[in-house]
């Protein structure tokens, strides 16, 4: 009868179905049910189990998936995401008869179409270059992490590192950095501790073809390498391990040897390494200054010491815990009701290792440094300092001995008069710089100081002011150094302003985390520009010590300097702020000596070049001038120098090094004009008879020149 439920009596079939299942049957008691209540509740029954199991919401999916995404098994072989798992799996096989007078066929078990979770890496890859973009674009962690869930083959985590370093390496500062923190917080939870390793090793492997396309690939490389040796994602040993593995002449060993002697080696590397992109932090410096004045001053008002002690931990800045300590003393000597407040709190956050004894004496000492300006708008500003390091070292918070380390304290060291008054009135003119946007009032203003002794230092003052303010200001600086130079400042007085500035890098860093980029962005654009020489850059390095911060930013100032595109890119590196546009300027005098080679004016002529308003790009004038008199084999250009000179609207400096300029552009220029060097020497020896270069202007192969000259004579 089991095989013919036909004979069957309803109740009978239900019964009999119980039973075979293995079921409590309860039907002598209660109503039995019809089959398609009996459908419904094994369904709710089973879609509870999801829930459960996959910590899916009942009816989250409807009949099957239409996600489209792969579905991953859990261990149990059912339940992953986008799929139904093992919703209809029962104890037994339940089945509907389709000979049942009552059959419907919306009572079938649905038929599920299976999802293959293997795929291969070429798949992956395809899939992995799409969420790295969208993560890029979005910056969304949580998202990235759940997209790289969905797809499964945790095997294959080590491409994905790889994808991801290597494509934020051709990016910009952000998304490198963004690289960092994404891997940092997948690590362990998603991407197994073996994977990465796997990834940073596939990358080494690949060095060299990626030195190929990124030219400074070498050392990004070897930043993130030391990046993830900082963020504890790679163990030190890996450095040693991968060291014996790598061929002797490839660009991986130079990444390891670099990552480890220039950055892990360095003093204070993990902030530096840490902050090299912008810091994990995604907050500027400025604003970090004004969380930390916000809080100290909600202090005083609270007088809440542990709410205050919790901030500056939640601030999550350890390195830059000397801003507090300086920013607090300062609020001590502002308010001195405040004092009591502020010492109770430095001493809190120093016994209980919130601020470090290091921190806390950079933070002493920094205040040290600004005392003189301090005292303008602080009266007694020297005495107060003086009573708050007694206060600290009494009450136990700052040792004695660290105490005699600080400027202030220290006999014999006190500047000379002569140069903290430059330096005061230097500051004053940069900043009124800074307001104005008139170069020729700095000139004005440094030839009334009348110190050239001290050339050196207002290069320093200018750069170190600039780094801790807006594109616009570093901008600005970039322009009034090329003004500055040959007219003001010989090339080296502005070498040693470098010197100067890459010697205390590392100081400069306490107050500008981002100072080693500025300084060799800096660096390579005092090169684009003309100011100093390629060959002036090893001069610079060799007064630095070996492995020190400065003789980094040399390197890295090469590194940029050699890539693609170097001299646009640098030229634009903060936006041309100032409103003077290198380009617009060279359209400008194009324009102008077309106009006066086809006929026009001379007077005309000088008279556009006065309305340019840039005396110190007047080089550029002479260059122009001279590359179009020889591709137009018209010598009448050389009368609009000659009455420019006449006129003293072109500088004899400017002259020159116009001149120079095209010397060092005449083997490129030969190509395209074949008696280009014949016509430069012809040139040269007019401007010498004329006057508007000085007969001991020489360049290069200088005897070529003389003898051509001599032979002209004859």
């Amino acid at each position: 009868m089991a095989s013919n439920d036909s004979f069957l009596t309803e109740e009978q079939r239900q019964l009999l179905r119980s039973a075979s299942q293995g079921r409590d049957s309860c039907s002598s008691l209660v109503p039995p049910k019809s089959p398609r209540s009996e459908q419904e509740h094994h369904a709710k029954h089973c879609a509870g189990n999801a829930k459960n199991h996959a910590g899916v919401a009942p009816g989250k999916h409807e009949k099957r998936s239409h996600s489209g995404k792969i579905g991953r098994p859990k261990k149990g072989g059912c339940g992953g995401k986008g799929t139904w798992g093992g919703i209809l799996d029962t104890a037994g096989d339940f089945h509907v008869d389709r000979n049942d007078p009552n059959y419907d066929s919306e009572e079938e078990p649905y038929q599920l179409v299976g999802t293959t979770v293997s795929q291969s890496l070429e798949e992956y890859k395809g899939k992995v270059g799409s969420i790295i973009k969208e993560y890029f674009a979005t910056d969304d962690v949580a998202a990235t992490a759940a997209d790289l869930s969905d797809l499964g083959c945790p095997s294959y985590h080590h491409y994905f590192v790889k994808k991801l370093i290597s494509m934020a390496m051709d990016r910009h500062d952000r998304e490198k950095e963004m690289a960092a923190v994404l891997l940092s917080s997948l690590y362990a939870d998603m991407i197994e501790p073996e994977q990465v390793s796997k990834g940073f090793s596939k990358l080494l492997d690949s060095a060299d073809d990626l030195a190929l396309d990124i030219p400074d690939a070498v050392d990004v490389l070897a930043l993130f390498v030391a990046r993830a040796v900082v963020d504890d994602i790679l163990p030190p040993a890996f450095l040693t391990k991968t060291l014996k593995s790598l061929p002797e002449d490839s660009k991986g060993l130079e990444v390891i040897q670099k990552a480890e002697k220039s950055y892990l080696s360095a003093p204070l590397h993990a902030e530096i390494i840490e902050r090299r992109w912008g810091g994990s932090t995604h907050i500027t410096v400025e604003e970090m200054k004004k969380k930390i004045s916000d809080l100290l001053n909600e202090y005083v008002e609270s007088g809440d010491k542990a709410e205050a002690c919790r901030c500056i931990r939640d601030l999550n800045v350890p390195f830059f815990h000397h801003e507090v300590v300086k920013r607090a003393l300062i609020l001590a000597m502002e308010r001195r009701n405040a004092e009591p407040l502020i010492l109770d709190l430095l001493k809190e956050a120093a016994e209980e290792g919130l601020i470090s004894s290091s921190q806390m004496l950079k933070g002493f000492g920094r205040l040290a440094d600004t005392v003189d300006d301090l005292s303008l708008d602080i009266i007694n500003a020297k005495d107060m300092f003086q009573s708050l390091i007694l206060k600290a070292t009494t009450e136990g918070w700052l040792s004695p001995e660290s105490v005699r380390s600080i400027p202030s304290q220290q006999n014999g060291t006190a500047e000379d008069d002569n140069v903290r008054l430059f330096k005061e009135r230097a500051g004053t003119i940069i900043q009124e710089y800074f307001l104005s946007d008139d170069i020729l009032e700095v000139v004005r203003s440094l030839e009334d100081l009348a110190a050239p002794d001290f050339n050196a230092l207002f290069v320093k003052k200018l750069i170190t002011l600039a780094m801790d303010r807006k594109n616009r200001e570093k901008e600005m600086a970039s322009v009034l150094l090329s003004a500055l130079y040959t007219e003001v400042f010989p090339v080296e007085d502005i070498v040693s302003g470098f010197i100067l500035l890459l010697e205390s890098a590392e100081d400069t860093a306490l107050d500008i985390p981002d100072a080693s980029n500025e300084l060799a962005l800096f660096l390579a654009r005092a090169v684009i520009d003309d100011i100093l020489a390629p060959l002036n850059l090893e001069e610079i390095k060799s007064q630095l010590k070996p492995g020190s911060i400065g003789n980094e930013i040399v390197h890295v100032a090469r590194s940029l300097l050699s890539a693609r595109l170097a001299g646009e890119r640098i030229l634009r590196c903060w936006g041309g702020g100032t409103g003077w546009a290198v380009e617009d300027a060279k359209d400008k005098i194009n324009k102008l000596l077309e106009e006066y080679e086809a006929g026009g004016d001379l007077g005309e002529a000088c008279q556009c070049i006065r309305d340019l308003d840039m005396p110190f790009f007047h080089h550029e004038v002479v260059k122009k001038a001279l590359v179009m008199a020889m591709e137009k084999k018209n010598d009448r250009l050389l009368n609009l120098l000659h009455e420019c000179s006449g006129e003293g609207l072109i500088t004899i400096n400017q002259m020159m090094k116009g001149f120079t300029r095209v010397a060092d552009s005449l083997d490129d220029l030969a190509l395209d004009i074949p008696n280009a060097k014949e016509k430069f020497v012809s040139y040269v020896g007019q401007a010498k008879g004329n006057g508007w270069l000085l007969s001991s202007f020489t360049y290069g192969t200088e005897s070529e020149l003389t003898e051509t000259n001599g032979d002209r004579a004859a």
